[in-house]
């Protein structure tokens, strides 16, 4: 392999934080990486798939000279114009002008599901509600602590915004840092006088899990419009849905069964 693949996978780690995050995200050995970067060894088959997926890039970009490489990711990390975006923006205003309103729904919540890619583990995140301008905004912060852990091991920011609809609301997220994944939130609204929680379904999937998409049940617990935020964010992590951190309802509400007769998953109106 020549060193434009190292230079290329240089360029690429450049656009985040550091390379020990790369490799935390990858969930790849440093020293391993390192030697990639340096041009010292090839990944295997199944490691290139894994950088090509997280990076956004095939295996012949990654495999191109370093100058047109750096061409084509600079041309697609530039910012689209106004012009460019005047079509999608249409999709969303549409959207926006028949949703009705979420001002109920402001505030901020704890989020569960039974994690993508820490299987057999509980997330429970802060995701928060807002309105802006008559529209209205989702953000939802993941703390990656493992259970028994007082140190995260990373952390998650997505954004986001939200309608409704038919009677249902709808969360579209994207995560902040590497603008790589989308999830689509559906819940049922509650009419009840009183906001305790929300369930419904989510698709998507980290990265990390590479192309491989997933759906969860997923339950949004209200915890009040003006709250004690880092407060709040010391008690997400992951947890294991046996040690008693998570309220056993609430656990069983997010299970993942396919119950008989069932071809797919689905959540009862609550």
């Amino acid at each position: 392999m020549t060193n434009d693949f190292a230079t290329n996978l240089s360029l690429l780690c450049s656009y985040h934080r550091s390379i020990a995050e790369v490799c935390r995200k990858l969930d790849f050995n440093r020293q391993q990486f390192n030697k990639y970067l340096a041009g010292q060894s090839r990944p295997s088959r199944r490691n290139m798939r894994r950088i090509c997926d997280f990076f956004g890039v095939t295996e012949a970009e990654l495999l191109m000279e370093a100058a047109p490489f750096e061409d084509m990711i600079s041309l697609r990390r530039k910012p689209a114009q106004e012009t460019e975006l005047s079509k999608p923006l249409q999709h969303l205003e549409k959207l926006y002008h028949s949703s009705q309103s979420l001002e109920k729904y402001v505030g901020f919540y704890f989020r569960y599901f039974f994690s993508f890619g820490n299987p057999g583990l509980i997330i429970r995140s802060l995701a928060s509600v807002y309105p802006e301008e008559g529209k209205y905004y989702w953000r939802n912060i993941e703390i990656l602590r493992k259970p028994g852990e007082r140190v995260a091991s990373g952390l998650n920011k997505y954004d986001g915004a939200l309608f409704y609809l038919a009677d249902r609301i709808y969360v579209m997220e994207y995560e902040t840092l590497e603008r790589n994944s989308i999830t689509s939130v559906t819940l049922y609204p509650s009419h009840r006088h009183r906001l305790d929680r929300l369930v419904g379904i989510q698709t998507g999937g980290p990265t990390r899990r590479g192309r491989k998409p997933g759906a969860s049940r997923v339950v949004l617990e209200f915890l009040g419009k003006d709250i004690d935020v880092k407060a709040a964010l010391r008690k997400c992590g992951l947890f294991r849905p046996e040690d008693g951190a998570i309220r056993k309802e609430t656990v069983n509400l997010i299970r993942n069964e396919i119950g008989p007769g069932a071809f797919v998953l689905d959540v009862e109106e609550p």
